[in-house]
């Protein structure tokens, strides 16, 4: 079986940035179903550190700035 080669960590940081990006913007355009397949996308490479990018960034996308909380 062939495995992919290994990418290096500045260019899998920045696919991840580029995603949170989208991620947003979908977020903002109230796209629910490219929303859905980005955040699957995510799913598949995060860490926890970038959970907490994801949510950063989309705190800033509300108009308010403020999450609610539970």
């Amino acid at each position: 079986m062939e495995h992919p080669a290994p990418v290096a960590p500045e260019t899998a940081r920045d696919g991840q940035t580029a995603l949170i990006e989208a991620i947003t913007e979908a977020v903002r355009d109230g796209d629910d179903r490219t929303v859905r397949r980005l955040l699957a996308r995510f799913a598949e490479l995060a860490t926890i550190t970038d959970l907490y990018a994801l949510r950063d960034a989309l705190d800033t996308a509300r108009p308010s700035g403020n999450r609610t909380q539970s």
